[in-house]
């Protein structure tokens, strides 16, 4: 049950972004799991709200070597002490956050300062601090290549120079910050945002928010009247929505020419639906942004997104290829099916719902479903597009392949998951089932390139990326981020066969609810595509994790989905409503999103 908030719901109006700003400290722990968007545990039991205490280290480790590896960089940019790159780096930091970044700067800035003037690489330090940590028969990771006195004789004599480092106190876990008793509340409600995937600001439970992030409006439908729980994006107008808007479309109210009710008068008939993805960080559309690595790209401009994308968990779903619906400001554009339907029926306006997590598999998707908000009696329609492509074949285990999902999971998953779909949508939905990716894509195109963090000194390509990660088993995919060709071709053949048990369920299941329909992660099209346009290949991948669909490869996959779906199954996406022109003339922008 979701823990009450509603004593304190006036207060954090009044102080939204201030609560906002300790929000995105208390996260700041779990974000490095996000980063590397590895899958989560297998089954329908909710996911962990905290991480495991190896990942953790893995993803402290990386952490570490990314910030210490820019404040090397910054220093050697603008030629100044690395005193002074710390001092920048919390400066280009949002005003209301540089107090969390100024007590790291206090815990860790000498000692960083001093073995970096002494010429010690991101790697020594990051061990020598003890944020990255050798266990018993495994090799020490690094990112760079190791010096050449070897990487434990460096960290050794680092351990020799930095004498203070047994009075390092680790910065506070997430539960030891959880400790406080005035934080205790905020960190229940910020396990049970993680666990559930529901708005952290729903004030009268329909699932949907008046608030972009933290699983807000960015994510689902803005909802149009938060104190009424019958008022929400996607169901059947009440009473031709006469006196007020109950589905947030924007179009309410009667014609005074008539006296015809202007929902009943656009809308009836009209074959409204909304749009429902059921996906992992592809679909929730994982992304950090370049410049934060970059350091000749490197301003306060930069990290103006920060608090956004730290409650977004660094997923950009409002620009996303399926449920997008804002301009992109992360380069490229915005296309999605959400928007095409939303022009194709204006009735559908605000009618999407992405029900996405970083390392979302068919496993755990058993559980994540369980936040679609659709009731089968009140509710229209939706196309549910189901789309974990990746991570049934993907983890971070060091025997990868034994941690696959099998063929016989995968039906038992999805099959599981449809049945739950056939209890909850309304009758004449539609489901679509995405195969997996062929990951071979993202080896071919990136191993031998330069990584935003390498490109100044011309010193890390994605190949050390991907080992580095390896090594501290925290990598998205170790069966495809893999100088290992076989090891590349038998996930992929896993990839394979997990689609065609997608592809047979399409062919046999049927539902009382919905029809099913299946079609190829549309990559080979996508990359067809763009190189008519011009482009390269490996533009279309996500230049800082180097594995997850870039922004051009979203909207891209957009138009590939749009055309199959009109020539091959057009009753999906419904008629084209004769009335759009009229709805915006007189409701313009229904009300925006």
């Amino acid at each position: 049950m979701q823990p009450s908030w509603s004593s304190q719901a006036s207060r954090m109006r009044g102080s939204r972004q201030a609560f906002l700003n300790l929000f995105c400290i208390l996260w700041l722990p779990l974000l490095l799991k996000a980063a590397s968007s590895s899958p989560l545990p297998r089954g329908n039991d909710p996911p962990p709200a905290s991480l495991p205490s190896g990942l953790y280290k893995g993803h402290t480790c990386v952490g570490c070597v990314l910030v210490v590896s820019v404040i090397e960089q910054l220093a050697q940019w603008h030629n100044s002490t690395v005193k002074a790159a710390m001092e920048r780096l919390c400066n280009y930091i949002p005003e209301k956050l540089q107090g969390f970044c100024y007590v790291l700067a206090e815990l860790y800035g000498p000692h960083i300062a001093e073995l970096i003037d002494r010429e010690m690489n991101a790697d020594v330090v990051c061990h020598s601090l003890k944020l990255c940590k050798q266990d018993p028969g495994q090799p020490l990771c690094h990112l760079y290549p190791p010096p050449k006195v070897g990487l434990s004789t460096a960290i050794r004599k680092a351990k020799r120079i930095m004498k203070t480092s047994k009075d390092l106190k680790s910065f506070m876990g997430f539960s030891s910050v959880c400790a406080f008793p005035l934080l205790a509340n905020l960190c229940e409600k910020i396990k049970y945002v993680i666990r559930n995937k529901l708005p952290f600001e729903d004030f009268d439970g329909d699932k949907f928010s008046t608030f972009p992030t933290l699983r807000g409006y960015h994510w689902r439908g803005r909802d149009c009247n938060d104190k009424n729980t019958t008022v929400y994006p996607g169901r059947r107008p009440d009473n031709w929505d006469v006196k007020s808007d109950s589905n947030c479309n924007g179009i309410w109210g009667v014609d005074p020419k008539d006296g015809i009710p202007y929902e009943e008068k656009f809308c009836k008939g009209a074959d409204s639906q909304g749009v429902v993805l059921l996906g992992d960080s592809a679909g929730a559309h994982f992304h950090i942004p370049p410049e934060w690595m970059t350091v000749t790209q490197m301003s306060a401009k930069s990290f103006a997104n920060l608090p956004m994308a730290f409650t977004d968990e660094l997923d950009w779903p409002q620009f996303s290829e399926i449920t997008g619906f804002l301009n992109s400001t992360i380069g490229g554009w915005t296309d999605s099916l959400y928007l095409r339907l939303r022009r194709r029926n204006r009735c559908n306006h605000r009618d999407l719902q992405n029900i996405s997590q970083n390392g979302g598999s068919s496993g755990n998707l058993l559980y994540l479903i369980k936040s679609l908000a659709r009731n089968q009696l009140l509710d229209n329609p939706a196309i549910v597009i189901y789309a974990t492509i990746g991570n049934d074949v993907c983890n971070g285990n060091r025997d990868t392949l034994a941690h696959m999902t099998t063929p016989k999971e995968m039906l038992s998953n999805v099959v599981q998951a449809l049945r739950y779909l056939d209890s909850r949508l309304p009758n004449g939905s539609h489901v679509i089932l995405t195969g997996l990716v062929d990951g071979r894509f993202l080896w071919d195109n990136l191993h031998d390139r330069y990584h935003p963090l390498g490109q100044l000194n011309r010193d890390i390509t994605y190949s050390q990326l991907y080992s580095f990660l390896d090594c501290l088993q925290v990598s998205p995919c170790s069966g495809w981020l893999t100088p290992n060709e076989t090891l590349r071709n038998l996930t992929s053949e896993r990839a394979s066969q997990l689609s065609n048990v997608l592809k047979e369920i399409a062919r046999s299941e049927k539902f009382a609810n919905f029809d099913i329909f299946y079609m190829d992660f549309p990559l080979r099209q996508t990359a067809e595509e763009w190189h008519k346009m011009g482009g390269e290949p490996w533009q279309l991948i996500e230049p800082v994790d180097g594995f997850h669909p870039s922004q051009i490869a979203a909207a891209l996959g957009t138009s590939i989905t749009w055309q199959k779906a009109l020539h091959e199954w057009p009753q999906v996406l419904g008629k084209e409503n004769p009335f759009n022109d009229q709805i915006e003339a007189i409701f313009k922008d229904q009300g925006g999103h």
